[in-house]
């Protein structure tokens, strides 16, 4: 049986697409890292239930359409609307240790928490990846649903905690707002 701890978020699901059994489905990650995960799990009246991609086409940058074995009817699709989707936790750490710590996909970290290591306060959690310049930057949302913008640095990253999902940062002084 597949727990809450066996899992990482990656997603959600948004509404049934089309006529031919589609949902549209908002990802956390790259849309080809999708082809990495045997299944995505969701949870279904309180039980995490896994299903298996028969096909996906991309519809935006971070949306795609999906069709799920299985899943034929706009019914059964409904039962899916508006909720996360997960991959297994097992999975998710094969693909981050291909990487070297300093060079695992920065989509890895969408869904993490930022804490600072001076105060050790959250803040915020990462929604995004701006990799339009050269200088890659962590997209941060705060408490207040302010947009941050944290450089991924090296010298930045004090530590990564896989399994709480938070990044530890030594940001310099005036790189967030006040």
């Amino acid at each position: 049986m597949i727990s809450r701890e066996d899992l990482v978020e990656m997603g959600c699901y948004n509404k049934p697409h089309g006529i031919n059994g589609e949902i549209s489905a908002t990802m956390l990650c790259d849309l080809e890292l999708l082809d990495r995960f045997k299944c995505l799990v969701t949870c279904v009246d309180g039980i995490y239930v896994p299903f298996f991609v028969e096909s996906k086409r991309p519809k935006t940058e971070q949306t795609v359409l999906l069709k799920l074995d299985g899943i034929d009817s706009e019914a059964d699709l409904r039962l899916l609307v508006n909720k996360q989707i997960f991959v297994m936790k097992s999975e998710y750490e094969e693909l981050a240790a291909e990487y070297d710590c300093d060079e695992e996909p920065a989509d890895l970290f969408i869904g993490f928490k930022v804490i600072d290591v001076e105060s050790d306060k959250a803040i915020g959690t990462i929604v995004d990846i701006d990799d339009s310049t050269e200088n890659v930057l962590f997209v941060v949302e705060d408490a207040e649903e302010r947009e941050v913008l944290i450089p991924i640095a090296e010298e930045f990253i004090d530590g990564i905690d896989h399994d709480g999902q938070r990044i530890y940062m030594n940001l310099p002084i005036g790189l967030l707002p006040e």
